[in-house]
């Protein structure tokens, strides 16, 4: 079995949960304590809370700002969601849309308060400077770290489904009382647990994504190309598409041979509609259902990266004599 789709679905392998952090308003509650000081000591923020990981979830940091907002095509369908939905509540959000090539659009940062905005894009994983908006505008800047951290975000939050496997409550960390505190009766106890637990486990393979390609390019030749570069992607996430094929069908024939990969946010079984952030990059939604997703954690040898491929190679034909 070869999970080759870690950043979209990473299921805790190990789950233990204690009795000790049940919540009481009449007692020190000490493992939940050391707990919510373990994760801001990791990313050295002074405050937490939990909330809810969704569209109605994210509305309430909206309203909770109460100021000008700004948010990336390229973040959390959830934040997307919220998004849209505030603009239907009468207030404005300004959106900075992606570029052709998947990079976040930074021209019209202007009178902004606050950012949604990540260090990387979903879907694609390409990367965002956060230090060169930091730069451009005086803006406090709110991240998902669920892949990977960059110390300019000023609050940051984590999708405990990403990294869990269990679609509980969002982490949310940040520092002058940006966000309003909640009472312990209102924190997400597992999820603080497990969503530490799989961040402290968490690594990820750099070297594997130059062999993977190198073999892609050797095996696919001319039935490869690329919706974004992969120089521009996380250095442990590739990104690609597949000509003549659909990916759902492509992610699901080799889910057949134990080999799991993923084309969008929350996609790890091809079930889910095509990404909308390749469509916000300027593809139609046809093209947009050829995108493919690898991202790299266990270690390969070259000879297990070349069967892999291979696997894939197979798949692809088979999936190609089908459509004739």
């Amino acid at each position: 079995m070869l999970h080759l789709n870690k950043l979209q679905y990473n299921p805790l392998n190990i789950v233990e949960l204690s009795n000790s952090l049940s919540l009481n308003a009449l007692k020190q509650n000490e493992d939940y304590e050391k707990l919510c000081l373990d994760f801001q000591t990791k990313y050295k923020r002074k405050m937490l809370k939990t909330f809810s990981f969704s569209k109605e979830g994210f509305l309430g940091l909206f309203l909770e700002l109460d100021a000008n907002i700004a948010i990336s095509r390229g973040e959390s369908q959830a934040v997307i969601e919220a998004g849209l939905l505030y603009e239907k509540l009468g207030f404005t959000i300004t959106w900075l849309e992606l570029n052709r090539d998947g990079g976040v659009n930074l021209s019209n940062l202007n009178d902004i308060d606050f950012i949604f905005i990540s260090s990387y894009v979903m879907d694609t994983f390409v990367k965002t400077d956060l230090k060169e908006i930091k730069k451009r505008v005086d803006a406090k800047i709110i991240s998902n770290a669920s892949a990977h951290y960059h110390q300019c975000s000023d609050a940051l939050y984590f999708d405990s489904y990403k990294l869990t496997g269990f679609a509980l409550s969002g982490v949310l960390l940040f520092d002058d009382e940006m966000f309003e505190l909640i009472s312990i009766g209102f924190m997400d106890t597992i999820t603080l647990k497990l969503s530490l637990d799989a961040l402290k486990m968490q690594s990820f393979n750099t070297t594997l994504k130059a062999k993977f390609l190198e073999e892609l390019k050797r095996i696919f030749k001319e039935d490869l190309y690329f919706f974004v570069s992969p120089d521009s992607t996380l250095e442990y996430s590739l990104h690609f598409g597949l000509k003549g094929i659909k990916a759902r069908e492509f992610i699901r024939t080799l889910a057949l041979s134990k080999l799991f990969i993923t084309n969008g946010e929350g996609c790890s079984l091809g079930l889910a509609k095509p990404s909308r952030v390749i469509q916000a990059m300027g593809y139609s939604e046809e093209q947009s259902r050829n995108s493919i997703e690898l991202s790299f954690v266990d270690e390969m040898s070259d000879k297990e990266i070349e069967s892999a491929v291979k696997t894939m190679h197979l798949k692809y034909i088979q999936l190609l004599s089908f459509s004739e």
